[in-house]
């Protein structure tokens, strides 16, 4: 199969960087999936799990938001925040969601449609995080 460099960049790290097979990315308006020679794309990233796969290994990042960009043989994911599995606290997770509906009362109008968008967002990662598939 072919490959193509792929770069997971946060504001805090480069959390991946190297040759794939394949990249699943949540998108606002759908998931894709990314192959060597995909057609030159930018997407908004959703909250949720991205899927890097090479070698037939599987390694799952939650992203929570961001920009992607496929051009020539490159797709660069531009994540507000980029976290292994490994090193998730989910603990600390479960509280931020608890925390984001309670100040859902804060919100009115279109920004209650964005915040109850993006709990649901997080409620969804969380809901894939104890599926037995993700251990």
């Amino acid at each position: 199969m072919a490959t193509f460099h792929f770069d997971l960049v946060s504001p805090e790290k480069l959390a991946f960087s190297g040759e794939v097979d394949q990249v699943d990315v949540p998108g606002w308006e759908g998931d894709f999936g990314v192959l060597a020679g995909h057609a030159p794309l930018v997407a908004a990233v959703r909250p949720g799990i991205l899927t890097i796969i090479s070698g037939g290994q599987k390694q799952k990042v939650i992203v929570l938001g961001g920009l992607a960009e496929v051009s020539d043989d490159r797709l660069t994911v531009l994540a507000d925040v980029a976290t292994s599995l490994d090193e998730l606290d989910r603990a600390q997770f479960a509280d931020k969601i608890a925390e984001m509906q309670d100040k859902l009362s804060e919100h009115e109008g279109s920004e209650l449609d964005l915040a109850i968008a993006r709990l649901d967002h997080y409620k969804s990662i969380q809901q894939e995080l104890n599926t037995t598939a993700m251990h």
